[in-house]
């Protein structure tokens, strides 16, 4: 056999991906995946798939216990997220909305929608739309909190959970077997969703 054909792949993105392996055990790593998760449901762009995912492969005996830790943060970020929309727009919530380069008019577009009709929080709650956004627009539309927080249980619940907990638990190791050997692909494929949230957003929020 040859020597290339042998030799392990290599690369930037499987450098990070064994980096993010080596510490989805560590110490810190419940706290970081709290902080995380509560960061992405109020102010920070990136999904906290990126740290439960690595963490559910690494010991999929936990993951279940991992995805109800993830929810419980979101939906708890979830409430700053609504704070900000409901309190303190003018002050904080503009400027995470120009930060994070969301029009003005993808945010009235939800104000309006969630208006009308509030369990949309629960749908666009499970696609690949930026969280935050659902949870200022729900604030910012006065939508009841108890409504609020029933609609962001539901949908964190059912996306962490059912969809990337229950399937992480039975079938973690043959996931993580394809992972590895699709590596780069799936990588570039989780991009492209974070991508296609956005524009989901902004075709919703017409």
């Amino acid at each position: 056999m040859s020597e290339t054909a042998t030799k392990p792949k290599s690369g930037p993105l499987r450098a990070l991906y064994g980096w993010m392996m080596k510490h989805a055990q560590g110490k810190h790593a419940w706290a970081a995946l709290a902080c995380f998760a509560f960061a992405e449901a109020s102010c920070f762009p990136i999904p906290p798939d990126v740290m439960l995912l690595p963490m559910m492969l690494a010991d999929r005996k936990k993951a279940l216990k991992l995805a109800a830790w993830c929810t419980l943060w979101s939906v708890i970020g979830g409430m700053l997220g609504y704070a900000i929309g409901a309190l303190f727009w003018d002050a904080v919530g503009q400027e995470i909305i120009r930060t994070l380069h969301i029009s003005q008019a993808m945010v009235d577009g939800l104000r309006l929608k969630y208006s009308a009709h509030a369990y949309w929080i629960a749908i666009q709650g499970l696609t690949p739309i930026p969280f935050k956004l659902v949870t200022i627009s729900a604030g910012l539309a006065n939508v009841p909190f108890a409504a609020f927080m029933a609609f962001a249980v539901l949908a964190r619940s059912v996306r962490f959970i059912v969809i990337e907990g229950l399937l992480v638990h039975y079938f973690g190791d043959f996931a993580r077997v394809l992972l590895e050997k699709y590596l780069e692909p799936a990588l570039i494929g989780f991009l492209v969703l974070i991508v296609l949230g956005f524009v989901l957003m902004g075709y919703l929020a017409k």
